[in-house]
């Protein structure tokens, strides 16, 4: 599937907001990115409210729980995943309540979670190794994470009425493709798993998202090796690609980019920091590797508005407020940049 449901010009951010209040962050986000807002994350709020607590919130018949070396599959549901199950409950709430103050009732709605292979590589199995390391836990987690992910679009299809995308967030999957990740003791590394069946796990989830939707299925990866190639063969209608990094150095790279173009996708371009920089950059600086890497594949610039989507390198969870907001209101007017191209850019 490589339609997408936005209209030409549109902005959108990763998920993560800096704050706790969570009601502010949906007034934020609507106001700032309204063709295609998402579900604000708050992790500073602690436990459950990061992305890995967010998605163990979704799961079906597979409890997490806490322990000192992060989170780490359980025999029973208890605090630590009812406590991130009522953080979603009470997102909902605010969004609802945000929808019904201000009379807004966006068409889309973006909703994010762990991918199979960063949740895997991050939580824990009983006895502390990494859940990856289980094929039949890989399996049982697939399925769980498809069934609970139908459920909450459900659920937010029957809330807002809008249209629901899913953004799928695998920052770990390089490193689990490459054997980067030590083994509990820190002295080995786990095994590589091959790319052809890290590819068939995310493609799993892939379907089940679009499935649910209709929508294509926007993956995110924010490590400069992310395998593009593997995410659009597993099924991706949209693939992030970090401009603030010198991808351009690599032909590789570029490579990899005019492929993911040429089959349809669309690209997530990361154009701003998710963080605080230095000094703001203008819009026209923000723009530029936008249009040198159209220029340089030798695309239209016309492209953009239509398959190039502006967003943030990564979520804005370590950002101050005012960089986040600034930030927001530069990828709306970027849209519109890539809508309407200056003509002395």
């Amino acid at each position: 599937m490589t339609n997408t449901p936005w209209p030409a010009g549109t902005a959108t951010a990763i998920g993560s907001m800096p704050g706790t209040d969570a009601m502010e962050a949906v007034r934020i986000v609507l106001g700032e990115l309204p063709d295609l807002p998402h579900l604000p994350e708050l992790p500073d709020r602690g436990v459950g409210a990061d992305l890995l607590g967010r998605t163990a919130a979704l799961l079906v018949a597979m409890p997490v729980e806490v322990v000192p070396s992060g989170y780490r599959l359980a025999a029973r549901s208890g605090l630590d995943q009812r406590r991130a199950q009522d953080l979603m409950r009470m997102d909902l709430d605010a969004l609802d309540a945000v929808l019904q103050e201000t009379g807004v009732r966006p068409e889309r709605l973006k909703v994010q979670l762990a991918g199979p292979w960063t949740f895997a590589a991050s939580v824990e199995l009983p006895r502390g190794h990494r859940l990856l390391t289980d094929a039949g836990a890989l399996r049982d987690l697939v399925e769980s994470q498809m069934e609970g992910l139908t459920a909450h679009v459900r659920e937010l299809t029957e809330r807002t009425g809008a249209q629901i995308v899913v953004q799928i967030d695998e920052p770990s999957l390089p490193a689990v493709i490459d054997g980067r990740l030590p083994t509990p003791s820190g002295l080995d590394r786990v095994p590589a798993v091959p790319a052809p069946e890290a590819q068939n796990v995310l493609a799993g989830v892939v379907a089940a998202a679009e499935k649910a939707t209709g929508a294509p299925v926007l993956v995110h990866c924010c490590a400069p090796d992310a395998p593009s190639t593997l995410l659009r063969g597993a099924g991706a209608g949209a693939v992030g690609v970090d401009l603030t990094l010198p991808l351009t150095e690599s032909t590789t790279a570029l490579d990899a980019i005019g492929e993911l173009w040429d089959s349809g996708a669309t690209l997530l371009l990361g154009l701003l920091p998710g963080t605080d920089p230095t000094r703001p950059p203008t819009l026209r600086a923000a723009a530029r590797p936008a249009f040198e890497l159209v220029d340089r594949l030798g695309f239209p610039r016309a492209l953009l508005a239509t398959k190039a989507v502006p967003t943030p390198a990564c979520g804005f969870a370590g950002a101050s407020p005012e960089w986040t907001r600034t930030a927001m209101t530069t990828l709306r007017e970027l849209g519109r940049v890539f809508l309407e191209p200056p003509e002395d850019w």
